[in-house]
């Protein structure tokens, strides 16, 4: 109804809404615990499910299906390399970042929380990686 590409509405809209309950469940074990170690692993573990089993089971599925029907199942790839590219490359830079928090005593000697400077900084920057792929992602679909 918009004309947003499938591309466009999957990196953005689909994404975020399997993502942000994850993302409150992440926060609430920062809270709880000592150290972000629960809560960098909750993220992971919970994106690392959305992704294997959110593709993976409709995608079995599907291949059932259509081999059942005797037909071939295929899904041209589009813009799969150029997303995980950049979505590899992005999450390089967050992992170096939450590295150097931990081992940096100027940068807070954490990965989550710290002085209100850095903890800002480093809030801002990840967010801006986000925006930075889905940006990215966008004009490259188009």
């Amino acid at each position: 109804m918009l004309g947003i590409k499938d591309a466009v509405t999957a990196t953005t809209l689909v994404a975020l809404g399997t993502s942000l309950p994850d993302t409150f469940a992440s926060k609430i074990a920062a809270e709880q615990d000592t150290t972000a170690d629960n809560a960098v692993g909750s993220i992971t573990g919970c994106n690392s499910v959305n992704v294997f089993l959110g593709l993976g089971l409709p995608w079995l599925v599907a291949a059932i299906y259509w081999r059942i029907k005797g037909q071939q199942f295929r899904v041209d790839s589009g813009d799969l390399a150029h997303s995980v590219s950049l979505f590899t490359v992005l999450s390089l830079v967050c992992i170096a970042v939450l590295t150097a928090r931990r081992l940096i005593p100027c940068l807070g000697r954490g990965e989550l929380g710290g002085p209100p400077v850095q903890k800002i900084a480093t809030g801002a920057l990840l967010f801006g990686l986000w925006i930075s792929y889905v940006v990215l992602s966008s004009v490259h679909s188009h």
